[in-house]
């Protein structure tokens, strides 16, 4: 049994002693491994580079659109402002002659009615369009909004105060769409 014994120490020894060195596992990193690791971090930083670019650069194209959408929406207020504001004025001068007729003293009362009918119809119309009547008698001139087309002396009055009106005015919003023509005190 010794003898088993010593021969399978032997062997033992022979088999450990046959191994060859670059047959036995390292854990230590070889030089191309290493340089592997390094190749795939720069990759890895390369590609975040360009996704935080890709991201900027979206989010730059992003807030462009945002600010382009906003103009258009500005710009078709505008226009839509600008044609009302011209087709009103281009009718004004009609409301301005309704308004005389129906001022003038008639015996025909259904006839008066009718004109009165119409003024209102067309006045309303016009006011669902967004245009306002600008304020003037008992208000101080604003060359905004008012044509002074004479002044008067009234102690009674205030300074620069409107105390009759010649034509009316009209705005839609802020726009002035006629001045008012007005006669001012003092």
């Amino acid at each position: 049994m010794e003898e088993n014994k010593n021969e399978m120490e032997e062997k033992q020894e022979l088999n450990t002693e046959d191994i060859a060195p670059e047959e036995v596992e390292t854990t230590e990193e070889t030089p191309t491994e290493e340089a592997s690791v390094k190749s795939e971090n720069s990759e890895v930083e390369e590609l975040k580079n360009k996704l935080e670019e890709e991201e900027e650069r979206y989010k730059r194209l992003f807030a462009e659109f945002e600010n382009f959408k906003k103009r258009t929406k500005k710009d078709r207020e505008n226009i839509y402002g600008m044609v009302t504001g011209d087709v009103v004025s281009r009718i004004l001068p009609i409301m301005d002659n309704l308004e005389k007729a129906a001022e003038v003293d008639t015996p025909d009362k259904n006839y008066k009615e009718g004109i009165n009918l119409v003024v209102r119809q067309f006045s309303e119309s016009l006011k669902d369009l967004g245009l306002e009547e600008i304020e003037t008698i008992g208000q101080p001139f604003d060359p905004e909004f008012h044509e002074a087309i004479s002044s008067v002396q009234d102690p009674s009055k205030g300074e620069k105060e409107i105390v009759q009106e010649y034509r009316k005015g009209y705005k839609i919003g802020n726009k002035v769409i006629r001045h008012s023509m007005v006669i001012v005190a003092n």
